[in-house]
């Protein structure tokens, strides 16, 4: 079999994987707080037919050898962690994070997940919750009775009573922080959970030591540039369409000599 069948094979992998992921990211361009993922390619094994340096003669050495590539493929996709533009809501539950950072959540087998989706709510029991109801860490009780919640740029969780001008401290966001935040896997619904990769969780007050602040009334934007995705779109079905011609004039190829025998 001609290699150009095989490489064209690995070439049109790579660019429906790398399609699968254009779409993934224009299909979640409205999900607060997502992070767009790239696509990481690299050229596969090469087969040397005649090594660079060897011997054309007694006297003289090849300046450049020979290698045949075997493809391409895709051999991991990378989380780009670069913030989203903010959004005022009027929400006072709805909060952003304005720089690195993560809101540490409890999930309900009582798994420790990450997240930058700050639009919470208030569970039956008092508590700041995800829209899937997983308990917001840190963030303490609300009364039945506060009139109005305030969330500092600190993560300061306080509410306000009827009659009262004190304002009542019930918590304060749990912040973590990783090493590498790009190494952390996507479970969905917006979350993550640490790796290898990523590092352990690193606990801070929102605005210190690198972390990132708290703000009320936002919420963190997806960072996908749809217009950009759009222009990958396009460059990846080109490059498919592309394999798709070497294929067949490969095909065009073992047909005449298939003719040549008869």
């Amino acid at each position: 079999m001609l290699r150009s069948l095989w490489i064209s094979k690995t070439g049109m992998d790579a660019q429906q994987m790398n399609l699968d992921v254009i779409t993934n990211n224009l299909a979640n361009s409205s999900t607060t707080a997502f992070k767009r993922v790239q696509p990481m390619f690299q050229d596969l094994l090469y087969t040397t037919l005649r090594a660079a340096g060897s011997s054309s003669n007694a006297q003289n050495l090849l300046p450049t050898g020979l290698q045949i590539g075997a493809g391409s493929a895709v051999t991991s996709t990378e989380r780009i962690m670069i913030q989203g533009s903010m959004l005022q809501t009027g929400n006072q539950l709805d909060v952003a994070i304005n720089g690195n950072g993560f809101f540490q959540i409890q999930l309900a087998d009582g798994t420790l997940a990450y997240t930058r989706q700050g639009q919470f709510s208030l569970s039956s029991t008092g508590q700041i919750v995800t829209q899937a109801g997983n308990t917001v860490a840190g963030a303490g009780v609300i009364p039945s009775t506060a009139t109005g919640i305030t969330i500092s740029s600190a993560g300061l969780v306080q509410y306000s009573t009827q009659g009262s001008s004190t304002l009542t401290q019930a918590g304060q966001f749990t912040m973590a922080n990783f090493a590498n935040p790009a190494g952390l896997v996507a479970i969905g619904g917006n979350n993550f959970i640490p790796s290898p990769a990523s590092g352990t969780a690193q606990n801070q007050i929102a605005g210190t030591n690198g972390m990132g602040t708290t703000q009320q009334y936002y919420v963190e934007q997806s960072n996908v540039n749809v217009a950009e995705e759009l222009v990958n779109l396009i460059a990846a079905q080109r490059a498919y369409e592309i394999n798709t011609r070497a294929v067949t004039a490969s095909d065009q190829i073992l047909q005449r000599v298939s003719n040549l025998g008869q």
